[in-house]
């Protein structure tokens, strides 16, 4: 049980009333008609993320920054739908993989994460591999940006790219990537 006290008090008020060692919630809004998921996969997903990624030592501490707290939104849209964002919010209506926006832990939000299903249909049918780890990529690609992450300048893309790689290797090892189908 979490110790009760003003510092802890103070701590959970300021994170939306949850601690670091509650799970977050996290709120799932499929908007593309064609793609199928399990809500559950995704949050363990997630809650895995939140639990281990920046783990990384015993004594808790962690050179990995981690997505703030609050309550996690995941979208999940078309090509279309995401560029008409891209070109609202960010002056480019080009289409694009994945959208951040940032969130208010003292309003109890991490913030949100706006993924392509069809762009990441398109890269992996390209590549040969997986859709459903293309499109958990996205989603873990998004949550690094809520944690701080940023990949506009090649030293922070490669430093991206690197925690990407752990991301999606502690999912694969645990057998948590998410399946999708894109029908």
């Amino acid at each position: 049980m979490p110790r009760r006290g003003p510092a802890n008090e103070n701590n959970r008020a300021a994170n939306g009333g949850r601690s670091r060692t509650e799970p977050r919630e996290v709120a799932i809004a499929n908007q593309h008609r064609r793609l199928r998921l399990k809500q559950s996969e995704i949050v363990r997903a997630i809650r895995t993320l939140d639990e281990q990624f920046g783990v990384s030592s015993p004594q808790g501490k962690s050179k990995h920054r981690v997505c703030p707290l609050g309550e996690l939104s995941l979208v999940f849209l078309d090509d279309a739908t995401l560029a008409r964002l891209h070109g609202q919010f960010l002056n480019d209506p080009s289409s694009t993989d994945v959208i951040t926006f940032e969130g208010d832990p003292t309003l109890g939000t991490a913030g949100e994460i706006c993924v392509s299903a069809d762009t990441a249909a398109a890269y992996a049918k390209k590549h040969r591999h997986s859709f459903s780890t293309e499109l958990t990529l996205y989603v873990v690609h998004g949550w690094l940006h809520l944690a701080g992450y940023d990949d506009l300048q090649p030293a922070k893309k490669r430093v991206m790219r690197r925690a990407e790689a752990r991301a999606m290797k502690l999912l694969e090892q645990a057998g948590l990537v998410p399946h999708f189908i894109l029908r």
